[in-house]
């Protein structure tokens, strides 16, 4: 079984920043890529942004040039650092591991963390 922990979410005002965590842990093989999703109140759960196993990283339009996600190998975590926090932005923030090759069945699976808040409010 594979685990997702996140943290790091919390209140911040508007220009301010968090930074989100995505610890994997568990076994498996390798990870095709990270997803951090969100999902605001009484909207559908929204893909914010990716990052491959090799490295290359996408964001939704709303969020470029704002959020930066990265990865460390050695720790299996990923981040997603939030700067210039608007109140749009408000939302649970969920951390996806797609195309997990699970051991010892190198079976393919997606997983999800249990999401942690972000509010950002004055």
């Amino acid at each position: 079984q594979v685990r997702l922990e996140e943290s790091g979410g919390g209140l911040v005002q508007p220009g301010g920043s968090l930074r989100l965590s995505c610890a994997a842990s568990g076994g498996f093989f390798s990870i095709e890529a990270i997803n951090w999703y969100r999902q605001a109140p009484g909207k559908q759960r929204a893909l914010v942004a990716t990052i491959t196993n090799s490295g290359d990283t996408t964001y939704v339009d709303s969020v470029k040039g704002r959020f930066a996600i990265s990865r460390d190998y050695a720790k299996n975590t990923v981040y997603l650092q939030m700067n210039d926090l608007e109140l749009e932005d408000t939302a649970v923030y969920y951390c996806n591991a797609a195309g997990v090759v699970v051991l010892p069945t190198f079976r393919r699976s997606d997983f999800w963390g249990q999401g942690t808040q972000v509010t950002v409010s004055s």
